[in-house]
């Protein structure tokens, strides 16, 4: 059902110093800072070969990602982010086999412009997973 792995999120306490570490220390090629007031989140892309890692910075006071770098002060892996064909079905056969899809079940748009959901952290291996349904040709 997964298909390739999309990107892999961080939460930095520093977006400024965050993006020059990819892009000065490590060379790599990075977006400018986007804000997503729907999720709560400034996120810069670092693009790499074969994936992306988004780099996210709290936006606004209820920022999930306030309360994780409350809780990691130095930041650090936030959610990984897997491609599915379709995200309905997806979401169906995940909760058939009793995975939790967080909020009410609905997917919104996520920061590619692409519908998104949250799947519960317990449910795989402590991690925080989000399945993004991958563009359509046209």
């Amino acid at each position: 059902m997964i298909g390739r792995l999309n990107h892999i999120a961080l939460a930095v306490p520093d977006l400024s110093s965050a993006t020059a570490l990819y892009r000065d220390t490590l060379g790599a090629k990075v977006s400018a800072p986007i804000d997503q007031p729907d999720h709560g989140v400034t996120v810069v892309f670092v693009e790499l070969p074969n994936t992306k890692i988004e780099l996210l910075y709290p936006l606004g006071e209820k920022s999930p990602i306030a309360n994780f770098l409350e809780r990691n002060p130095g930041g650090g892996i936030h959610h990984v982010c897997y491609e599915v064909d379709d995200i309905i079905a997806a979401r169906d056969k995940l909760k058939a086999e009793g995975a939790r899809v967080l909020g009410d079940g609905n997917p919104k748009i996520g920061a590619h412009g692409l519908p998104v959901l949250f799947l519960h952290p317990k449910d795989f291996l402590g991690t925080l997973v989000e399945i993004e349904e991958v563009a359509k040709a046209a």
